[in-house]
């Protein structure tokens, strides 16, 4: 994993080893706002799926240190009562300034736990802001933590991190204002789901006349595609309290995913995912060593741009054909 957090091409030929050795592990994803008490909710949850038996992994994403490029490592201190336990391995990845708060080599280090046998691997995002919402391409199910006394509280989260939510936890719930924030985060998913509810178009209409006509339920004409509501969870995570209750959501979520068919459908949606992203990588490599390998070529090119000969979006075009 060093090799993958380095950007090493020579982990490539090892990835392809391993890739057909994965797909079995489940794949948590924990976001949220800075001081939500992700890192202490993460600690806990390793303890409940051991307490099952379970083996987990579990990638911090942390900070970059501006000085080294390296990961801060906060969240392995903060966990240290899992070190001697050979049934948790823990890995921390700087984010390099990667947008979105996963670091590049976050999936990669998904499959290397996954193949290792990890039944559970839990990924925590830096949290660094609103859209920190790349964990919803990584995760079978995510958990969005939040905690009482967030300015405006419900208006201090952005619909965009709110989207990826399979799982709301309000942690720290022993102080004031939990229950008000249960009650801001119902509404809002009661809202959203009236926004979504579309109306019943033509066809629809003349199948439940038939129905009624032929005495079947009316009901079962209205019913779509079945919708996963996501469950509030209060959780005190420094007390383990609420926490086998959010096991348990967890739990029901994975049942609903495999019972639907949305956990395929997420991994074809991942693989998508994953596939353009490496895809764009290799081509951006490629043109770069392209660049790299006309001397000069570069400062030749910033030349013409500095003094207005040409505009960037014109030679960036003509490099990008010469290369294809």
């Amino acid at each position: 994993m060093r090799q993958i957090d380095d950007l090493d091409p020579a982990a490539t030929a090892e990835l392809r080893a391993l890739f057909p050795h994965t797909g079995k592990a489940l794949v948590l994803g924990v976001t949220g706002s800075p001081g939500a008490g992700k890192s202490t909710l993460t600690d806990r949850l390793v303890a409940q799926y051991r307490a099952q038996g379970k083996s987990v992994g579990v990638i911090a994403v942390d900070p970059s240190s501006p000085f080294t490029g390296g990961a801060i490592l906060g969240d392995r201190i903060r966990m240290q009562g899992h070190a001697t336990d050979p049934g948790v391995f823990i890995r921390s990845l700087a984010t390099r300034g990667h947008l979105g708060g996963l670091s590049r080599a976050t999936g990669d280090c998904i499959r290397v736990m996954d193949a290792m046998g990890r039944e559970v691997v839990i990924v925590e995002t830096v949290g660094v802001g609103q859209d920190e919402i790349d964990i919803a391409q990584l995760a079978h199910t995510t958990l969005v933590v939040v905690v009482p006394g967030m300015g405006d509280d419900i208006q201090a989260i952005k619909a965009g991190i709110l989207e990826v939510a399979d799982c709301f936890v309000v942690n720290k719930a022993d102080l004031d204002g939990a229950d008000r924030m249960v009650r801001e985060l119902t509404a809002m998913l009661e809202l959203r789901h009236a926004v979504r509810e579309k109306p019943m178009d033509h066809d629809a209409h003349h199948r439940m006349v038939r129905a009624k006509a032929e005495g079947r339920p009316v009901e079962a004409e209205r019913q779509g595609p079945e919708e996963w509501e996501p469950p509030i969870v209060k959780t005190v995570a420094a007390r383990d309290q609420g926490l086998p209750e959010l096991v348990k959501a967890i739990a029901a979520h994975h049942a609903f995913l495999e019972r639907t068919g949305e956990k395929a459908a997420r991994e074809r949606s991942r693989a998508r995912s994953q596939f353009l992203s490496l895809l764009r990588d290799r081509l951006l490599r490629a043109g770069l060593d392209r660049l790299e390998r006309q001397k000069g070529k570069l400062d030749e090119v910033a030349e013409r741009i500095a003094r207005r000969e040409a505009d960037p979006y014109l030679l960036a075009d003509e490099l990008a054909s010469a290369a294809s």
